[in-house]
């Protein structure tokens, strides 16, 4: 009798086939399905040749290739793709077998399954994992969570085929219920900062300051040096190198791309959430809107041809603007990430997931699309203090805002005068303000609440949880 494989797979989209051989590599038995055997076949007989990976044409058939507990992981489309799967597969199952759910699920999905699938006998775990197709070839960011009886069956497979810094896998175990996709969540709203963040930072270098794309190649290389050191920030640095081969051109590659961003719907998921959670997500969710905004490319060239406007020539020290601008992208970067951070515990307090915040940036360090050198400042700021509030209270983080915070203010006050759009930076800017204030504006509109609705108020002279009402019309 031939060996039986330690993991199945289903889905062998780019992502299931090079995680596929990525487990293969490490020496662990895999059956692979896929729903349209001719995708089985192309595998098998492309990338997975002379490999030890065996296929199989039916889930009846996978499930008996399978060592005990058996081991399923699902790398197909999310939503009612999963749930008809997981269906298809349970009177094939036996009890403490393991389905795992390696897609983009929404975590509330996961938090539904976890449930259901433990009052059948059937452990779940939803892992979230990042760092697209090369990652899932060479090794992935991959953040688990769901039943914990299904951790130790499945972490050293994990472990072994994710990425790895200083000697440490970035797969650690986040936490019970929908925690793993949670976590991946946030991690892409993080992404969609971070993303659009640069891409201003592009904008203001190329319209603002009139730079070329070797000068920004060569800028955004240099900033990879430094504290900016970043996945995001390399690969921005090649994007301006890459010319437009299709039209046999030296002319930027970039600059023949239609600039109306997709997205799937994690960024938007990460808003809602922090809506729901009462948490100020503003950078993350202005980068969202941002996306949204460009897809209205018909509409904003009509406006532009009403509200024409010619960006004027730079006057300045563009060396100085440079420097300014690099402050700028790394405390608006802080902010995002502190945002982000914020979100998770108040989720993780809400769900009681006890979240391990320093192991959450432990898995970020490698294999993700958010990977920078600063995560290991994030790892060590909740090490020396595991209840940290907020990473601007943090002594690094203190040090490092105070530090860029007048180029941060000059890059949003340059950009905004020459007319140029910088929605995250000036969101970032204005969150930090607004959280450093020891006095808002908010007393205004509790008096407004209090005219026309009678909602009351609370006075700051008397015991929080004490609560007033004026007839302002009376007053007046």
């Amino acid at each position: 009798m031939s060996k039986k494989s330690d993991m199945g797979l289903i889905g062998l989209a780019v992502m299931g086939q090079n995680l596929a051989l990525n487990i293969n590599d490490h020496g662990f038995a895999l059956s692979v399905y896929n729903r349209t055997a001719a995708r089985t076949d192309d595998f098998l007989l492309g990338e997975a040749k002379d490999t030890a990976i065996t296929a199989h044409y039916s889930l009846e058939a996978l499930v008996s290739s399978l060592e005990s507990p058996r081991r399923v992981m699902l790398m197909i489309q999310s939503g009612k793709p999963v749930d008809l799967t997981i269906d298809a597969l349970l009177p094939l199952l036996d009890e403490g077998d393991i389905i795992i759910d390696g897609g983009n699920s929404h975590y509330p999905d996961t938090i539904r399954r976890t449930q259901a699938l433990k009052e059948k006998g059937i452990a779940y775990l939803g892992a979230g994992i990042s760092g697209g197709e090369e990652g899932a070839r060479f090794g992935p960011s991959i953040m688990p969570g769901g039943n914990p009886d299904a951790w130790p069956h499945v972490k050293h497979i994990f472990q072994a085929i994710a990425a790895e810094v200083d000697g440490e896998p970035c797969c650690q175990w986040i936490g019970e219920g929908g925690a793993g996709h949670y976590v991946k969540m946030v991690h892409n709203g993080i992404e969609y900062g971070d993303m659009q963040l640069i891409a201003e930072a592009y904008q203001f270098m190329h319209l603002g300051l009139g730079l070329s794309h070797a000068e920004m190649k060569e800028t955004f290389a240099e900033w990879n040096e430094g504290e900016l050191n970043s996945y995001l920030i390399e690969i921005t640095a090649d994007i301006m190198g890459v010319a437009d081969k299709m039209n046999n051109s030296e002319d930027p590659l970039l600059e023949k791309i239609l600039d109306t961003a997709g997205q799937k719907g994690t960024g938007k998921w990460t808003a809602i959430s922090a809506l729901e959670q009462g948490m100020p997500l503003t950078l993350i969710s202005e980068a969202v809107f941002a996306r949204f905004l460009s897809s209205l490319k018909d509409s904003r060239v009509e406006a532009s041809k009403i509200y024409p406007h010619e960006v004027p020539a730079f006057q300045g020290d563009r060396k100085l603007a440079l420097e300014q601008l690099r402050d700028a992208l790394y405390a608006a970067k802080i902010m995002s990430y502190s945002q982000g951070f914020m979100l998770m515990q108040s989720a993780s307090e809400h769900y009681e997931w006890n979240l391990d915040y320093g192991n959450i940036a432990l898995t970020w360090r490698g294999g993700c699309i958010i990977r920078s050198r600063f995560l290991n400042d994030i790892k060590k700021a909740y090490e020396t203090n595991p209840q940290l509030e907020n990473l601007l209270l943090d002594q690094f983080f203190i040090d490092a805002v105070q530090k860029s915070m007048n180029g941060w203010r000059q890059t949003v006050q340059t950009a905004v005068g020459m007319g140029i759009p910088v929605p995250a930076f000036t969101s970032a800017l204005s969150f930090f303000d607004a959280y450093r204030s020891e006095k808002s504006s908010a007393n205004l509109i509790q008096a407004q609440r209090d005219y026309f609705g009678a909602h009351t108020y609370e006075r700051i002279d008397q015991p929080r949880g004490t609560f007033f009402h004026t007839d302002w019309i009376k007053e007046k």
